[in-house]
C-alpha cells in the first residue's frame, strides 16, 4: 500500500465577536424550529457583516442590531386567529385554476437595496402587523387566518408579478417581500388587506429599512413604529360598522363588453407603467372640469372601445372606493368597496362630452349612501351563508366570481391617490407603483398612484393585443402630458 495522505479540512470561518456577544440574547428571543432559528441568527450575522463593511463602531452596530427589538413575537407560540373580513371572504372561495387575487405595491429608492438589511427590517416589522403574520386555513364554514410564527422571507424579484402564492403548506405566508435593484415590493393576497392597508405595511417596512441604514426617519400615521404594541383597531373588520340600511344594493349586474384580444395563459402576461408628470396631469384634468380619476376614466373608455370589435353593449370600469374616507378607521385589513362607471359604446365619444357624465357617476355611485347600501349587502350576504359549509360555498363562488362577478367588468381603475411619507424619507424615494393581478375575464386592469410630481399609471395585461395601451399612450401624448413608458417583456404563451 502506498503512503497514506493526510486529509485537511478548511477551518470554520470565525464568527464576529459582536455576533457571539449577541447570540445568547438572540436565542432567548427565538423559539421557532431549529432551521428557522438558524435562519434568524444568520439574518443578524449578515447584518453585522454589512455594518463592518461600512466601518461602524460596535456601539453603533449595537444600536441598530438589537435582539431585544424582536420582543416576544418569535418566542411565543402562535395562538391567535382572525376571521376574514367581509370583503376577504370571497377570495379563497373563488381561487381556481391557479388564479388568486394578488396585488403588488412597490417603492423605488435612489440607491440599490441591501438585501441583508431589508431582511432584518422585515424581521422587526412583521411583529407590528400580526394579521399579516398568518397563514390561510380552511374551516368548516369559512376560511380564516391563523397565526404563523416563522421567519418571513425576503426574496429577489420575479419577472412576472402577482403570480399565485403557495398557501397549502403549514405556516405558509400570504404575502411576499421582493427586491430588485432599487425596488422594494410587497405582493399581497387580498385576504389580508386592500391597497391602503398594504401601503401602510410597505411604507412602514421601508421606513424601518432606512433607519437600519442609519437614517433618522420619524413615525407617522402611515409609517408606524414597529416596536409599538399593535392596537386592536388596526385589525378590525370595519365592515361591521355599517348600520342597518333601508335597502341593500347587490354586487351583480349585466355582462360588460370586453376587449377582443385573446387571453393568454399567463396572467398578467405583461405589465406596463406610464410615468406621468403629476402637475400637468392635474392641469389637463382640471381644464375639462374633472378630477384626475374622471379624466383617466375617460381615456380608458376610449381605449377600451378601440380595443373591442363589439359595436353594441356597455363598457363598465370598476372603481374601488376607500371607505376610510367615510369612516374613521385605522384598519389595515380590507375596507374598500367599488362601483362601476358605465357608458354604452355610443356614449363613448370625446373627453369633453364624457367628463360631466363620469363626474356625476363618481358623485352618485361613489357616495357614502350608495357605499353603505353595498356594505350592508355584504354583511347580509355573509350572514345568509354563515352556516353553509365551505365545500358547498366554494363551487358556487367559483362560478359567480369567474363567469358573472368578473364578467360584469370590462376593466378596473384603482387609484390610491397621492402617496405621502415623512419629509425625512422623501430624499430617498423616487416613486411608487401599484399593480393589479389577473381576473378571470378582463383583458387588462389599471391602477395608479402618485408620489411627488410622478404619477404612475400601470396596466396589467392579460392579452397580447396592444390596442388598449397604444391608444391610451396616444391620448396622453396628444394632451401634452409628459410620459415615459416602462414595462416587462411580453409572455404571450
Amino acid at each position: 500500500m502506498g503512503e497514506k495522505k493526510k486529509i485537511s479540512f478548511p477551518e470554520q470561518a470565525k464568527r464576529d465577536p459582536l455576533f457571539e456577544e449577541m447570540l445568547p440574547a438572540l436565542r432567548r428571543h427565538l423559539s421557532l424550529s431549529a432551521p428557522q432559528n438558524r435562519l434568524m441568527e444568520t439574518d443578524f450575522e449578515k447584518a453585522i457583516a454589512f455594518y463592518r463593511g461600512r466601518d461602524l463602531s460596535d456601539d453603533r452596530i449595537r444600536s441598530l442590531v438589537s435582539p431585544e427589538r424582536l420582543g416576544g413575537f418569535y418566542a411565543r407560540p402562535a395562538t391567535v386567529w382572525y376571521p376574514l373580513d367581509n370583503a376577504a371572504k370571497i377570495y379563497p372561495l373563488s381561487m381556481t385554476r391557479g388564479k388568486m387575487a394578488i396585488f403588488r405595491l412597490s417603492v423605488y429608492l435612489k440607491e440599490p437595496v441591501v438585501p441583508e438589511i431589508l431582511q432584518l427590517a422585515l424581521d422587526y416589522t412583521i411583529k407590528r402587523f400580526p394579521v399579516f403574520a398568518t397563514t390561510l386555513k380552511k374551516g368548516f364554514f369559512w376560511y380564516y387566518l391563523d397565526s404563523a410564527k416563522r421567519r418571513f422571507l425576503v426574496e429577489k424579484g420575479r419577472a412576472i408579478p402577482c403570480q399565485p402564492i403557495s398557501i397549502s403548506g403549514s405556516g405558509s405566508q400570504s404575502f411576499r417581500v421582493l427586491y430588485y435593484e432599487e425596488r422594494i415590493s410587497v405582493e399581497l393576497f387580498h385576504v389580508l388587506c386592500d391597497g391602503t392597508g398594504g401601503m401602510v405595511f410597505l411604507k412602514t417596512l421601508t421606513g424601518e429599512y432606512l433607519r437600519l441604514l442609519g437614517n433618522e426617519i420619524p413615525y407617522t400615521d402611515t409609517v408606524w413604529n414597529v416596536d409599538d404594541v399593535p392596537d386592536p383597531s388596526e385589525t378590525e373588520n370595519a365592515f361591521l360598522r355599517v348600520e342597518r340600511q333601508k335597502s341593500a344594493s347587490g354586487f351583480m349586474g349585466k355582462l360588460a363588453t370586453q376587449m377582443s384580444g385573446k387571453r393568454t395563459r399567463l396572467s398578467p402576461c405583461q405589465v406596463l407603467h406610464f410615468v406621468m408628470d403629476t402637475n400637468k396631469l392635474r392641469e389637463v384634468s382640471k381644464s375639462y372640469g374633472g378630477t384626475v380619476t374622471a379624466y383617466l376614466l375617460s381615456l380608458m373608455f376610449i381605449a377600451n372601445k378601440y380595443a373591442t370589435e363589439e359595436r353594441e353593449g356597455t363598457i363598465q370600469i370598476q372603481v374601488p372606493v376607500n371607505m376610510r374616507k367615510y369612516y374613521d378607521s385605522r384598519t389595515v385589513r380590507n375596507f374598500s368597496l367599488y362601483f362601476s362607471a358605465a357608458l354604452s359604446l355610443e356614449e363613448i365619444t370625446t373627453v369633453e362630452e364624457m367628463i360631466p357624465k363620469l363626474m356625476q357617476q363618481i358623485r352618485e355611485k361613489g357616495s357614502k349612501e350608495c357605499m353603505d347600501e353595498m356594505m350592508y349587502a355584504a354583511v347580509l350576504l355573509v350572514k345568509s351563508l354563515q352556516f353553509v359549509p365551505v365545500l358547498l360555498k366554494k363551487p358556487v363562488a367559483e362560478i359567480i366570481y369567474g363567469f358573472l362577478g368578473d364578467g360584469i367588468v370590462s376593466n378596473t381603475l384603482s387609484n390610491l391617490g397621492q402617496c405621502t411619507v415623512p419629509e425625512e424619507m422623501e430624499p430617498f424615494i423616487d416613486r411608487f407603483d401599484f399593480i393589479l393581478g389577473g381576473g378571470a375575464v378582463q383583458r387588462a386592469g389599471c391602477s395608479v398612484v402618485s408620489f411627488g410630481n410622478k404619477t404612475v399609471f400601470s396596466v396589467s395585461k392579460h392579452t397580447a393585443d396592444p390596442s388598449f395601451e397604444e391608444r391610451f399612450y396616444r391620448l396622453i401624448s396628444e394632451a401634452g402630458i409628459p410620459v415615459e413608458v416602462e414595462g416587462s417583456e411580453m409572455d404571450a404563451s
